[in-house]
C-alpha cells in the first residue's frame, strides 16, 4: 500500500486530498484499487499511518525533510536552456588523464591574453569530441548548449571563431611535441602498441582560391572535385587505429612520392624500432622498396595483381588455410628468397 495525492475541482475551486491505495496483480497486469480517503492529511498524520512492506522502503516515501506540497499545473511547466554534460565532463576527465592541460600550459609563453590560449585549445579538443564540427558552429550553437562552459571556466561569450582560430595558430608551432606527448601517455594509459603502423594518405578541398596557401594545388582530387584546390593529408596510425602522427602535403603531390619522408620523420620522433609498415600498393614503388630493404625496414604491401602469375600453381592447389569467416590464406616464398608472399582469397569476393 502507498499514499496517493489526489485532487479534484469543485464549483472552479481545487480540493486535494489523500488517499490510501493498495496495489494488486492481475491475469491483466498491475492494477491499484483505493482502500480508504483519508481527507487533507497534513504530513505528521501521515507520518502516522501504518505501511506493509520492508520499513526501509516504506519510510523512504516519508522523508521527514520534504517541503510541504503544493500545487503544480504540469502544462505551465518547460524545460529550458538543457546543457550536454556527460560528454564534456568524461572528455575532460580522459584529456586530464593524458596530462594534457598541463602540456599545453608549461609548452607556450602567456602572452596576457583576456582566455589564456591553452584553454581555446581545450575548447577546440572538447568540441572535436563531443560534437565534432566547425569552429564557427562550435562557438555560436555547441558550447553554448553544453556544460563546456561549467567544466572549463571559460564564459560562453568569451568563446568566439577569430579566438578559436587564433588557437590553432598558437598550436599549430608544437604539432610534434605534442604527438610525441599523446603517443608516450597513450602508451602508458591503453598499453598502445606501435611495431605495426599502418600508412595512407587522404586529401580534403577548399571552396574558394585558397590564394595564401601554398600548399592548396589541383591534382587527384578523391572527393571528385577537380575543379577546386586541395591538399593531401598523409596519417600514420596503430594497428588499433590511434593516430601517431600526420602531415600536410601539397594537393598535388603524388601519394607515391611521400613515403621517404613519413618514414624518416616518424623514425625522427620516434625512433628507430622494430616497426612493420603496413602499405597500400598505390604508395610504393620497386625504388621504394630497394630503400626499405637497403635499410632493414620491414614492411607488408599490396602487390600488383599481375605478380599472381608466378604463383598459379599455389593459386589452384588445396593448401588454403581459414583465417576468419569466408577469407582464405597461404604463405608462399618469394622467387628471390627474400620476400614473403601472403596470398589471400575472399570467398564472397
Amino acid at each position: 500500500m502507498y499514499v496517493r495525492r489526489c485532487s479534484r475541482t469543485l464549483n472552479g475551486k481545487r480540493y486535494g486530498y489523500w488517499a490510501l491505495v493498495e496495489s494488486y496483480r492481475t491475469a491483466r497486469g498491475p492494477r491499484q484499487r483505493v482502500v480508504a480517503h483519508l481527507g487533507d492529511v497534513d504530513e505528521h498524520g501521515r507520518m502516522a499511518l501504518p505501511v506493509e512492506g520492508p520499513p526501509a522502503q516504506q519510510q523512504s516515501l516519508y522523508d521527514t525533510t520534504m517541503p510541504e506540497w503544493v500545487d503544480v499545473d504540469l502544462t505551465r511547466v518547460r524545460v529550458e536552456r538543457t546543457r550536454d554534460f556527460g560528454g564534456p565532463w568524461l572528455g575532460y576527465t580522459l584529456l586530464q588523464r593524458l596530462e594534457l592541460p598541463r602540456f599545453l600550459a608549461e609548452t607556450p609563453p602567456t602572452d596576457g591574453a583576456d582566455i589564456p590560449w591553452p584553454a581555446m585549445a581545450m575548447v577546440l579538443v572538447l568540441g572535436r569530441l563531443c560534437a565534432p564540427s566547425s569552429e564557427l558552429h562550435l562557438a555560436e550553437h555547441v558550447y553554448e548548449g553544453s556544460a563546456l562552459a561549467d567544466v572549463l571556466g571559460v564564459p560562453a561569450a568569451k568563446v568566439n571563431e577569430d579566438r578559436l582560430y587564433r588557437a590553432l595558430d598558437r598550436l599549430r608551432p608544437h604539432k610534434a611535441a605534442l604527438e610525441q606527448h599523446l603517443e608516450a601517455r597513450l602508451g602508458e594509459l591503453f598499453q598502445v602498441q606501435y611495431d605495426l603502423l599502418l600508412y595512407d594518405v587522404t586529401s580534403t578541398y577548399f571552396e574558394g582560391d585558397a590564394a595564401q596557401n601554398p600548399q592548396a594545388q589541383r591534382g587527384y582530387s578523391r572527393d571528385h572535385r577537380p575543379d577546386c584546390k586541395q591538399v593531401n593529408l598523409a596519417l600514420v596510425v596503430t594497428r588499433d587505429g590511434l593516430p601517431l602522427g600526420y602531415e600536410l602535403f601539397a594537393g598535388n603531390k603524388a601519394d607515391v612520392t611521400t613515403l621517404r619522408e613519413i618514414v624518416t620523420t616518424m623514425e625522427a620522433r620516434y625512433g628507430h624500432a622494430d616497426r612493420i609498415w603496413v602499405l597500400d600498393r598505390g604508395l610504393v614503388s620497386e625504388e621504394h622498396i630497394r630503400w626499405l630493404k637497403a635499410h632493414g625496414r620491414r614492411y607488408i604491401v599490396g602487390t600488383p595483381k599481375t605478380l599472381l602469375r608466378r604463383f598459379e600453381r599455389e593459386v589452384a592447389s588445396a593448401a588454403w588455410n581459414q583465417v576468419q569467416d569466408g577469407v582464405e590464406a597461404q604463405i608462399c616464398a618469394g622467387p628471390d628468397g627474400d620476400e614473403v608472399f601472403v596470398l589471400c582469397r575472399s570467398m564472397a569476393r
